[in-house]
């Protein structure tokens, strides 16, 4: 029973990066309206980006999510103008094609430049332990938790809350409407587009934090995992894209309690299968539902 409780408490922690990465992918499908496959590879950006700073500074936690943020911004920003500002009229899948090529080209370019092997991250965050019971909660745990609420609270109040904000709703329901309206579409898209992968970025930050490792080709599953969180939220729904992050990583580690932790993506993927036969709409109450 202590082990089963325990590793539940790891599956929330890394739920919780799975839950970012997913609010992320949402946000970019939300305002562009198409599909990417360069959301893997923002997250490994923005885990070098920390990396170095790590290097250079020191363990600087609040340095390293503000560098992975604008590494991240900053890859977004090329997506953006790549794979999406001139494909919004074009059929859908020219913009998913290129988004698979840019994809690519990114993770061959941080290949050569970062090297293929596995580098270790710094033990940027004292890894001490508390106990409740029979339960223990790391440090890198409780932080991870408090960022990803944190964060998901900045953006909650943003997209709520501010002009910008209102922007992006409008644009991510009727980008034709919003346009009639004054709003520049291209401007409020990208910018909707970097805040998504600012975001990715900071959740390749907490999972190569947690891990302690973090290497070039990363992105390839990791990327899956923030996509499949997003199918089972309905694709544009923070909230329920939030929530099928966090039920992956709660599946994934109460998978490994019963068997290997090579079966992990097992698990993982078949429960996203399983939840699209029973219900094709994922979690979300309506289909493509928008924040």
């Amino acid at each position: 029973m202590e082990y089963f409780l325990n590793q539940l408490v790891n599956g929330i922690s890394q739920g919780a990066i799975y839950a970012l990465m997913a609010i992320g992918y949402s946000v970019v499908v939300g305002v562009t309206g198409l599909i990417t496959f360069t959301h893997g590879e923002v997250i490994m950006i923005g885990a070098f980006a920390s990396f170095y700073i790590f290097q250079f500074v020191g363990n600087n936690l609040i340095l390293g999510i503000v560098a992975s943020f604008i590494a991240s911004w900053l890859i977004g920003m090329f997506v953006y103008y790549v794979c999406y500002n001139r494909f919004f009229e074009a059929p859908s899948h020219i913009s998913l094609i290129c988004t698979i090529g840019t994809s690519m080209l990114i993770k061959n370019l941080a290949q050569i430049y970062f090297g293929p092997n596995q580098k270790p991250m710094l033990n940027v965050i004292d890894n001490k332990v508390f106990r409740i019971g029979i339960l223990q909660i790391s440090m890198i745990q409780i932080i991870i938790l408090v960022t990803v609420i944190v964060l998901a609270g900045l953006l909650s109040f943003f997209i709520n809350k501010t002009r910008w904000g209102i922007k992006l709703r409008t644009v991510s329901q009727d980008k034709k409407a919003a346009s009639l309206m004054g709003v520049n579409v291209g401007r409020t898209a990208m910018i909707g587009n970097c805040i998504g992968c600012g975001l990715a970025g900071i959740s390749g930050m907490l999972i190569s934090v947690y891990y302690q490792t973090l290497q070039a080709t990363m992105g390839g599953s990791l990327g899956m995992k923030a996509f499949s969180s997003s199918v089972l939220g309905g694709l544009t729904d923070i909230r329920f894209s939030a929530l099928g992050g966090l039920a992956i990583g709660v599946i994934e580690n109460l998978g490994i309690t019963i068997s290997s932790a090579s079966f992990r993506d097992i698990f993982a993927f078949g429960f996203l299968i399983l939840i699209l036969i029973i219900r094709p709409e994922g979690f979300a109450s309506k289909k493509g539902a928008r924040p």
